[in-house]
């Protein structure tokens, strides 16, 4: 199945909740949810759906896959190597999500969403330690150094993130420097640095199933 490219609007009106997918949409008057805090189609409106357990863990799974931006296969490839890791296997699961590369140049405000940051990744606006990055799904590690490539940096688009990224506080696992739109990668993020509106310990008992 092939990335959706409906409205990410309707995504946040199905969970109920806003999940930042677009932009500045999403902190302005005219956010759908805001507006619409119903969930999408007419058949929603005016009644109670009754929802079972293993629908609250579906819509959890749903909700981080919307969240983070990535497929069923690379999710349950997430959480395959999630619970082979030592610790608790849903905090592992959120921390992998948040060490891909699309996530961090969200996260670092060089992109408005992680949509626009795969987006700027995939064409090749990025470099870790000095090579070329063109993988958004590629996983972080400690003491790497992301960079926008000295050409992009002249683009007006760039000039406009780095004027946002100025403004923005990085969680405390990344260094920045919004000047020279670099940053470092300090540490591993712990699960309550992690702002995610997930409840991971679903998604375990989902596939404990």
């Amino acid at each position: 199945m092939g990335r959706y490219t409906g409205s990410v609007c309707r995504l946040c009106r199905r969970e109920g909740e806003k999940l930042y997918l677009k932009a500045d949409r999403c902190y302005s008057e005219k956010c759908a949810v805001e507006k619409k805090p119903q969930g999408p189609g007419q058949r929603t409106r005016g009644r109670r759906r009754k929802t079972t357990e293993y629908g609250l863990q579906l819509r959890e799974k749903q909700k981080a896959k919307r969240f983070y931006g990535v497929l069923e296969r690379q999710f349950r490839n997430y959480f395959k190597k999630a619970e082979r890791q030592p610790g608790v296997t849903g905090e592992n699961l959120l921390i992998m999500l948040e060490r891909r590369l699309d996530n961090v140049v969200y996260r670092l405000g060089f992109a408005g969403s992680r949509k626009e940051a795969r987006q700027l990744i995939t064409h090749g606006h990025f470099t870790v330690n000095g090579r070329k990055a063109n993988i958004p799904s590629m996983l972080v590690k400690v003491g790497d150094i992301i960079e926008v490539k000295e050409k992009s940096k002249e683009s007006p688009k760039f000039k406009e993130n780095q004027a946002q990224a100025a403004y923005k506080t990085p969680p405390e696992w990344l260094e920045m420097n919004a000047d020279n739109l670099t940053a470092r990668v300090m540490a591993y993020p712990r699960r309550e640095e992690i702002d995610a509106p997930i409840a991971e310990h679903l998604i375990v008992e989902l596939y404990s199933r």
